[in-house]
């Protein structure tokens, strides 16, 4: 389904979709400007299969409910005595109060609105309205809570609220292939740390999609993995975007001193025991799965110029076999903050009056994917 254009300047939206070598940025007001927000709020996020974390933390056992935030609002997820997930519109059919504080969680056999007490059973059908017996015109059947489209893939849940994009599976075309070699359904988080940037969510994307910067302000990284050894994966016109990058000599993985945190994860191919994949899952999840972890960040925007990122250190659930994740927390935890501080300089200079959109140098060409489909949807093309 095709959706209303941003409310962006159109030619500065053309010369963002343009080939690489030719192409500009997208314009500042895409980074500073809240009506740019809400639209991506409604356009991208609830319109689009937006990742909520994973399945096991946020409704691990029958009985589960958890609140979380989405685009415009928040989702309800729920797991029935069956162990089926389903998800909701965070909303009391009665008077729209939320039935769960986002971000809460709770463990009850029905789905309880603390205004007036209306509960629904898990899977959403509407159990009791206090006081309404005997209420003319008053159909229980037609009162249940509001669904919102959500599966299960790769050991995290994602929710389409507006119900327009196609089949996850379609949406993300190639997605699961190039996930494929790591066991992502078996691994738990060990570790989980939370931060907010004074930035824009684009612009954490962006950096992650290249490199170029590596060698300036990320020179323990450069130690691990060489800054040049990167190679991209093809995905077409698809809201992912990926590229790997090889382990120096002597380096097993991306830790403090670079060795092994743990055992290789099990079963992967020879072909990515020495390499680590970057992949953009747009519009929220960032995967870096490493020969022996994966590394995940979830950003969740606050403000044009605020985002909140959720980052997570997943491993086998043997945790103790993975003792040394610890250093890997440390290394991520410093290349994060060298990146942050990167992007947050750079949306400092979205309110400059000498902001004028820059070009990509050739091996930026995973940045231009990620602008390139983001300048798509504000033109108004549809999820795909």
């Amino acid at each position: 389904m095709t959706s209303s254009p941003a409310p962006l300047d159109r030619a500065a939206v053309d010369a963002a979709r343009g080939p690489l070598g030719h192409s500009r940025m997208l314009p500042a007001a895409a980074y500073t400007d809240p009506a740019v927000l809400a639209w991506e709020r409604r356009e991208l996020f609830d319109s689009g299969w937006v990742c909520l974390g994973r399945a096991h933390e946020l409704v691990g056992t029958p009985g589960d409910q958890a609140a979380v935030a989405t685009g415009t609002g928040s989702v309800l997820l729920t797991r029935d005595g069956g162990g089926s997930v389903r998800a909701f519109a965070n909303v009391c059919r009665h008077r729209g109060h939320e039935l769960l504080a986002c971000g809460a969680t709770a463990n009850r056999r029905v789905v309880q609105c603390p205004y007036h007490a209306w509960s629904y059973e898990l899977d959403g059908r509407l159990r009791l309205a206090p006081r309404f017996e005997g209420t003319a015109n008053f159909e229980p059947e037609e009162m249940g809570l509001v669904p919102v489209g959500v599966t299960e893939r790769h050991g995290w849940l994602w929710v389409n609220v507006t119900g327009r994009a196609p089949a996850f599976e379609d949406h993300h075309a190639g997605l699961t292939a190039v996930l494929s070699p790591w066991p992502l359904d078996e691994l738990v988080v060990a570790v989980t740390h939370r931060y907010e940037l004074a930035a824009n969510w684009k612009l954490v994307h962006e950096n992650y999609q290249e490199c170029y910067h590596c060698p300036l302000i990320h020179p323990e990284l450069c130690r691990l993995s060489d800054p040049l050894s990167g190679d991209n994966v093809e995905a077409g016109d698809r809201p992912w975007v990926a590229g790997a990058m090889t382990l120096a000599d002597g380096v097993a993985t991306m830790a403090d001193g670079g060795g092994a945190v743990g055992p290789m994860l099990a079963g992967l191919p020879a072909a990515w025991q020495r390499r680590v994949l970057y992949v953009s899952v747009l519009p929220n999840l960032l995967v870096a799965p490493h020969p022996d972890y994966v590394l995940t960040h979830r950003l969740t925007p606050l403000a044009p110029d605020r985002t909140a990122v959720e980052c997570q250190w997943l491993v086998p659930a043997d945790g103790p076999a993975h003792a040394g994740i610890g250093r890997a927390v440390e290394f991520w935890d410093l290349t994060n903050r060298q990146d942050w501080a990167a992007v947050e300089s750079v949306q400092r200079s979205m309110t400059s009056p000498g902001y004028v959109p820059g070009v990509l140098a050739p091996m930026e060409d995973a940045v231009h994917r990620v602008v390139r489909w983001v300048a798509a949807r504000y033109a108004g093309d549809p999820h795909r």
